[in-house]
């Protein structure tokens, strides 16, 4: 049973790629037999149900009672960025008082934009209309003003050519395929050239390179890819994009925060795990030095990203999808013109780069994209930007494993994780939001907090 998109027991699912056939073994010791044997000792694994173990007696000794009648105790959430933030503010929502440090001097994590003339965000961010995040944000009033993306400009790179449209064969091949479970066992190329052919095969693990940041997304497990490709195939297409960058939003959910008596730490690092009940929202290997266990590890991916403002120029692209190498080249200014001066274009491309690639090596292979579809652009650039990601774009998954076998969001004794890279279902930044609202109920129940309906709180 869902409500509003969110399952249950606290994980929206969504599509195919919810199911798990039971059939992973052991990548993770403790795990399926709901054991952990890292630094805490506790129960590992029990995000995958939903349950947390009522056992744990949170060990803070501020406990006091709050506003909804629950005797509880101070919840620590470690790190500022979407799902620190979602995480705070689900804790404060159940009555909890919260502490949100963050090491930075502002708020939001990958998701803050840069201030000036150029408002670039650390990566491409989407909201998806279609998603649970959204319906979240909206229940409480917390949308920013959206853009919808543009329907024209749209470009292919395929075979060395820039066109406006992909092969068409591309279409009855994911007719077919819509209605599918694609496996978890199997490679997506694989799968899909099964039930095609090769070249349709490649066109479609080339797509996914938008959402992937990947350089062969074939590679990845057929139920990681297809469901998140079919919603990227979707007619009108579910993206929207917050006005004025990503920032827009983490304004509206530090103002909730506030509202709700979160403490925010700015520019405070921590070196040692707090007491628990705490929430551990930050990139997967800072959680790892904090709790003291290196077997925190999850499959990502390399990619070079380039942020260019060009001089503007009619019938500039609004996106190109490379279907020979899985970039992808869009124009932000095409929906927003609040993220570029008069007269110019925001530009963000990346590139998944090879095993063993240098940086340098990746660039060169993007520019030579934008050599196709911006024509004479190096003259026009009047502001560049770099940026190498490593591990830094989401959790993917590799045959044979799914978004259940990853590092679980409940460590134990009252520890919990929470981002993109742990184990909740979701596209892109779905996952660190799902992982937050369930490292927030299992802190509360960790807290021994008597929680209040969504609707009596929001």
């Amino acid at each position: 049973m869902t409500t509003n998109g969110i399952a249950a027991n606290g994980i929206a699912e969504g599509g195919h790629e919810g199911r798990h056939d039971g059939r992973h073994d052991g990548r993770h010791d403790g795990r399926h037999d709901g054991r952990h044997g890292g630094r805490h000792g506790g129960r590992h694994g029990a995000g995958h149900d939903g349950g947390h173990g009522g056992g744990h007696e949170g060990r803070h000794a501020g406990a006091h009672r709050g506003g909804h009648g629950g005797r509880h105790e101070r919840i620590t959430v470690v790190g500022g960025g979407i799902a620190g933030l979602v995480a705070a503010i689900t804790c404060a929502e159940g009555g909890a008082g919260v502490r949100l440090i963050e090491a930075h001097g502002s708020l939001g994590g990958r998701a803050r934009t840069d201030e000036g003339p150029y408002r670039t965000n650390f990566g491409p961010h989407a909201l998806y209309q279609d998603g649970p995040l959204w319906a979240w944000l909206s229940e409480r009033a917390l949308l920013p003003r959206v853009a919808s993306p543009s329907l024209g400009g749209i470009r292919v790179r395929w075979q060395g050519q820039l066109r406006r449209l992909p092969p068409l064969r591309i279409l009855p091949a994911v007719l077919r395929l819509r209605g599918l479970e694609a496996p978890v066992e199997r490679d997506f190329r694989s799968w899909v050239r099964d039930r095609a052919d090769e070249e349709v095969a490649a066109l479609l693990s080339a797509t996914a390179g938008v959402f992937t940041f990947h350089h062969d997304p074939g590679e990845l497990s057929a139920a990681f890819v297809w469901p998140r490709l079919m919603r990227s195939f979707h007619v009108p297409p579910p993206a929207r994009f917050p006005i004025g960058g990503w920032g827009a939003l983490v304004v509206r959910l530090e103002a909730r925060a506030r509202e709700l008596g979160v403490e925010i730490e700015l520019g405070s690092a921590v070196d040692a795990l707090p007491e628990p009940p705490v929430i551990v929202a930050t990139e997967l290997g800072e959680a790892a030095q904090l709790l003291g266990d290196p077997t925190l590890e999850w499959s990502s991916t390399h990619t070079v990203c380039l942020d260019v403002a060009l001089a503007t120029r009619r019938r500039d692209p609004y996106v190109v999808s490379d279907l020979d190498e899985c970039g992808w080249i869009e124009r932000f200014t095409a929906n927003d013109r609040t993220l570029a001066p008069a007269g110019e274009e925001l530009v963000q491309a990346h590139l998944g780069m090879r095993p063993g690639e240098e940086p340098d090596m990746a660039q060169a292979r993007l520019e030579r994209l934008f050599d196709l579809s911006f024509p004479e652009w190096r003259a026009r650039v009047r502001w560049r930007r770099r940026q190498v990601m490593h591990g830094r774009t989401g959790a993917l998954d590799l045959p044979g494993t799914s978004w259940r076998d990853r590092p679980a969001i409940d460590r134990g004794e009252g520890v919990f994780l929470a981002g993109d890279m742990v184990a909740a279902p979701g596209l892109l930044s779905e996952v660190a939001f799902q992982s937050a609202l369930q490292a927030g109920r299992g802190a509360l129940e960790a807290a021994r907090i008597s929680r209040p309906s969504l609707l009596e709180v929001a």
